[in-house]
């Protein structure tokens, strides 16, 4: 399944990517599917995903629905990375099945709010679901895209996301939308996917890894360069997991993890937390 010239038309990978996903929230919402996983979103996994495994403790399973946990696509855990206080204002970027969300709500407590940001229905169905069976009130899911953030500027005091921002076709826009909406201080605080190495054309333009977050990731430090063109400063990148993706690959299942040496088997894929921080206005 491939699809010509995806790489220069943001447009055209947007769509592809919500048609993938929303066959993942259309299978769940029918109570058909109980695989989780950001490479699963493609249909392509049958083994133990390499990339989105054993992401959240016990304990924060245990506290929101099961079903947020089934329909968990991401590579991270981006809630215990952005260390949450009391009473924060936090934006979750392709919220999906809203886990990270409903984790977020518990950690800033009844005085903080968490918005929770998705471009596919299906998924944001699947959102409010869990919403309703977590009885949590300070949630609130929007539709939109990562480019136009649906808020005014500056109000959230964090941003978070999950295996997200690689899917954008247009990851300045998104990184300067980010930006826009974070109060001044604001932090930056997103798993996400990065590459190693140069991703053929035909790997590049793959529906299957498109969807499953590996063909739309650029290197680390290319990932830093945007953040820092964007306006973000204290940038630090942290890998946690370091996986191959053999030539000519095109499923995820097909990645082996090499620890923390890079190989020459083929291009690196890298499950990676980042941090950056919106610069306080001057005194």
């Amino acid at each position: 399944m491939k699809e010509p010239t995806t790489q220069d038309s943001p447009p055209q990978i947007r769509e592809l990517v919500k048609a993938e996903y929303a066959k993942t929230a259309s299978k769940l919402l029918e109570g058909k599917a109980s695989s989780s996983s950001c490479c699963n979103s493609n249909g392509c996994c049958e083994s133990a995903d390499p990339i989105s495994s054993e992401l959240y403790a016990d304990s924060d399973a245990a506290i929101v629905p099961k079903g947020a946990l089934e329909a968990s696509l991401g590579c991270g855990n981006p809630t215990a990375l952005a260390q949450l206080s009391e009473g924060e204002v936090v934006l979750d970027l392709g919220s999906g099945g809203g886990i990270d969300v409903l984790l977020s709500a518990r950690r800033v407590g009844p005085n903080g709010f968490v918005y929770g940001l998705d471009m596919t229905e299906e998924m944001l169905a699947l959102a409010e679901r869990h919403k309703a069976e977590s009885g949590l009130t300070n949630v609130e899911f929007l539709k939109g895209h990562l480019e136009d953030i649906p808020l005014p500027d500056a109000s959230v005091d964090v941003v978070i996301s999950n295996c997200v921002i690689n899917l954008s076709g247009d990851k300045p826009k998104a990184l300067a939308e980010a930006f826009r909406v974070l109060r001044p201080g604001g932090r930056f605080a997103v798993s996400d996917m990065l590459v190693e190495g140069e991703l053929s054309d035909e790997a590049k333009n793959d529906v299957k890894l498109l969807a499953g977050c590996i063909a739309g990731a650029v290197s680390p430090q290319e990932y830093a360069d945007l953040l820092a063109g964007a306006g973000f400063t204290g940038i630090s990148i942290e890998v946690t997991r370091r996986l191959v993706l053999p030539d000519g690959a095109t499923c995820c299942e097909d990645l082996v993890e090499t620890g923390d040496s890079p190989s020459d088997a083929g291009v690196a894929v890298l499950s990676a937390f980042l941090r950056a921080s919106k610069p306080s206005d001057p005194l």
